[in-house]
């Protein structure tokens, strides 16, 4: 015999719970076979920030070489337009600079332009990168001038 149908009020002192429907949170989870896959993107994305520090460690030392270089070559154009010294010892004082900054530059590499009083000091040089995957070359082009006070 079939049971009758709940009305809608229920009796006094008893729990009425009407019937609802599956909610998402009720049905078993669709993705369980890709627990792993977001392993994988963590593992993806830490390989390449490592990549990144490794290629910034390597390269950082050459850059910061070529900026205090290009800051030593500033300064000795300016002191040259004061004192007005011979190209050769303008020459001098660069491989002075470049010396004290570690960097490899030969004499034929800097130019020295002077006119009235006018300075221009100009190198190129490259430094090899070893990055164990290949070898990077980075060529440097620092210039410095400085127009006479006078």
């Amino acid at each position: 015999m079939p049971m009758p149908a709940r009305t809608c009020v229920p009796d006094v002192g008893t729990q009425w719970n009407p019937p609802r429907r599956a909610s998402s949170l009720d049905l078993p989870p669709l993705r369980q076979a890709e627990k792993g896959a977001g392993s994988l993107k963590a593992i993806v994305w830490t390989v390449i920030l490592v990549m990144v520090v490794y290629v910034g460690i390597k390269v950082g030392p050459p850059l910061l070489s070529e900026y205090e270089f290009q800051d030593g070559i500033q300064t000795i154009a300016r002191m040259a337009s004061v004192n007005r010294p011979a190209n050769e010892k303008i020459l001098e004082a660069v491989l002075k600079e470049a010396e004290k900054d570690d960097l490899l530059i030969r004499p034929e590499d800097i130019h020295i332009e002077s006119a009235r009083g006018n300075i221009r000091i100009s190198a190129d040089y490259s430094v090899v990168v070893d990055l164990k995957v290949f070898q990077w070359t980075l060529n440097f082009h620092p210039t410095a001038s400085n127009d006479a006070l006078f």
